[in-house]
């Protein structure tokens, strides 16, 4: 018997003897890191809402009660108790039954009421019908993404479960030796943005965090190094995603081609994220005539693996490693990764990308951890003079810019990333047109933009308080609004926009480097009324940022990999302050009010003199230890 074995057999004693006499347990197991405990008396565990709370706090795990199948009562049974039992309210819109793991998945439009407070909603339906309910919500926006993962990871429902049992006894799986010591290595993101790709190593552990690509370039992290992948793909205990963005996620899916068989950590909204963006990164290097550097079904596999987590859930991911994901601010679901290793041996936060201030989308980034020897800090606009536009300032500046434009008789076309800063201009848009202070006017939205959109929809609980409300009242959803236009037409749609009135593009890529916003460019670049409005971060190296910075000869792409050169003639505008990223200011104050403050800190993810201004800074300022790395090299903490 192995030792995972033996211990799940003290687990099951342990069980027992702190549960009622009269509650039986007839299997105990792993799946990733919780702990299940199968029972034939799944009601008797509902009518007593302490009772798995209370063991959790014994065992220090975290628990999952499943019925034994035999314990159930049939589905056509339990929809009808369901639907007496859940309040009419709630909107339910599919029920989904399991048999293999006594689980009925609960759709509805309002979860929250079929949750109940305190969760006495779901422990009545488990008294009812022995089932035990799962909740998902009923998106507002019909996202396609949403639903294919869904289905998906319902029709895999049997490999997920022994990836799941498999990565359990990882997990559990006893101390192969007995060094204790942490180390981090840089495979990318040092003195340069993108790629972002590090190894956190114990004497027990590799954690990779994060792995993306770099804009405007081929440019990989280096992951064939003998502390990452070099040492076999399965050398990685796991991975942690703190967002979806490509220069964080392009290259997770490449792990499972390599051969990795292991978990992605990550939010619920990173996942579905980051299955819509490398799809589409694929699209568009075969739209390019560029060889893709994995196929669709690696990022399926990537998907199947992936185990999500709430921010602020404590959860193991390796003998000796607890990781928690709190909110950065950043984008939908973006994250601060802080991991907790050995017993108080050592901890370490990951910043990802961070926005510290709040914005119309999301609550400012946490910065209150109960322990962090060493942060990991992105540095993206941390340069001396790096100091963006007042919010208020910014979106006065927007609309004037716009107006002018259309004044002129011209549109407006808006370079920005499809997920969080294309929602964030949607908000404004929408209340300055409904409030007077812009010109009514179509918005079209191009590339994954309508899609990303939709998910936010999906998972409210990700964005601020008031925006949340909006979303949950059919009529007054912002994204609803009447002046938001899809496009689905392809080139002749986009060709009959750039011939009409004028209009407010917001289109996909950011940064210029690929996707339908060539198209716009190709079909606006000769009109002189019109204008490219940049209102995100152009990476040197970026069409975008040679744009930016006065270039107006440019090649764009045609679809089947030629290329066009072409003379812009538009206005070329840039608006600060709706970055996703916080500004010098926002960073300094991170660290400032940072509970507790960080020994060591690592300036990662910026240009050279961005991170060594901001390492500079906090040393002089706030008299901290710091660091601007470079690529490959490995920093010993114990």
């Amino acid at each position: 018997m192995s030792s995972v074995d033996t211990q799940l057999e003290e687990l099951k004693g342990e069980v027992k003897s702190e549960l009622p006499a009269d509650i039986s347990v007839t299997d105990v197991t792993y799946e990733g890191p919780e702990l299940v405990i199968y029972t034939r008396d799944p009601k008797r565990f509902a009518r007593n809402g302490d009772l798995v709370r209370d063991l959790a706090g014994t065992l220090r795990k975290r628990i999952t009660v499943r019925p034994d199948p035999r314990a159930l009562s049939t589905p056509e049974r339990a929809r009808e108790r369901i639907r007496e039992v859940v309040p009419e309210e709630a909107g339910v819109t599919d029920l989904e039954f399991h048999n293999d793991t006594g689980e009925v998945v609960i759709q509805a439009e309002r979860p929250g009421m079929v949750i109940g407070s305190h969760g006495t909603t779901l422990r009545e339906v488990t008294r009812e019908t022995g089932w035990t309910p799962e909740v998902v919500r009923t998106p507002p926006i019909e996202s396609a993404t949403v639903s294919n993962v869904r289905n998906f990871l319902r029709q895999e429902r049997e490999d997920r479960r022994e990836i799941l049992e498999r990565v359990g006894r990882q997990i559990h799986r006893e101390p192969l030796g007995s060094e204790e010591w942490v180390r981090i290595t840089t495979l990318g993101s040092c003195r340069e943005v993108g790629r972002a790709s590090f190894i956190l190593s114990t004497g027990e552990t590799r954690v990779l965090v994060d792995c993306g690509d770099r804009p405007g370039s081929g440019d990989r992290p280096y992951l064939d190094i003998p502390e990452a992948l070099g040492a076999g793909a399965n050398s990685i205990d796991a991975v942690v995603l703190t967002h979806a963005h490509l220069d964080h996620s392009a290259l997770v899916p490449l792990l499972y081609e390599y051969g990795y068989d292991g978990p992605v950590y990550t939010t619920e909204p990173t996942r579905d994220l980051m299955g819509l963006l490398t799809l589409d990164y694929l699209d568009v290097a075969e739209s390019e005539g560029r060889s893709p550097p994995y196929d669709s079904e690696m990022v399926r596999e990537a998907i199947k693996h992936t185990i999500t987590l709430e921010y602020g859930d404590v959860t193991d991911i390796a003998p000796d490693v607890k990781l928690t994901l709190h909110n950065a601010g950043h984008v939908l679901g973006s994250s601060i990764a802080h991991f907790h290793i050995g017993d108080g041996l050592y901890n370490v936060a990951f910043s990802g990308d961070i926005h510290y201030g709040d914005t119309r989308l999301f609550d400012g980034a946490v910065n209150d951890f109960p322990r962090v020897e060493t942060l990991v800090l992105e540095s993206t606009y941390g340069g001396r003079n790096d100091y963006q536009t007042d919010r208020e300032d910014a979106e006065r500046k927007l609309l004037d810019t716009i107006t002018e434009t259309a004044e002129r008789g011209g549109s407006v076309v808006v370079p920005t990333a499809a997920a969080g800063q294309a929602q964030e201009l949607m908000l404004v848009f929408e209340e300055a047109m409904r409030e007077g202070d812009l010109p009514e006017m179509p918005i079209h939205l191009d590339g994954m933009i309508w899609e990303a959109t939709a998910i936010h929809t999906t998972y409210p609980e990700f964005l601020r308080d008031r925006l949340r409300t909006r979303i949950f009242d059919e009529g007054d959803n912002p994204f609803l609004a009447d002046v938001f236009n899809r496009i689905d037409g392809g080139e002749d749609e986009r060709e009959d926009i750039a011939d009409g009135d004028p209009a407010i593009v917001l289109s996909t890529s950011e940064m210029v480097s690929r996707g339908p916003i060539q198209s716009w460019l190709r079909h606006f670049s000769d009109d002189s009324d019109s204008s490219l409005l940049f209102v995100g971060y152009q990476a040197p190296g970026t069409l975008g940022h040679r744009i930016q910075n006065g270039h107006r000869e440019v090649a764009l792409t045609r679809g089947g990999g030629g290329r066009s050169e072409t003379t812009l003639a538009m206005h070329v505008e840039t608006v600060d302050g709706f970055s996703g990223h916080a500004d010098r200011q926002g960073l300094e104050n991170f660290v400032k009010t940072m509970n507790p403050r960080p020994e060591k800190i690592l300036c990662v993810h910026g240009e050279e003199r961005a991170v060594q201004d901001l390492s500079s800074g906090l040393y002089h300022d706030h008299h901290l230890r710091t660091f601007a790395p470079k690529n490959l090299e490995t920093f010993r903490f114990r």
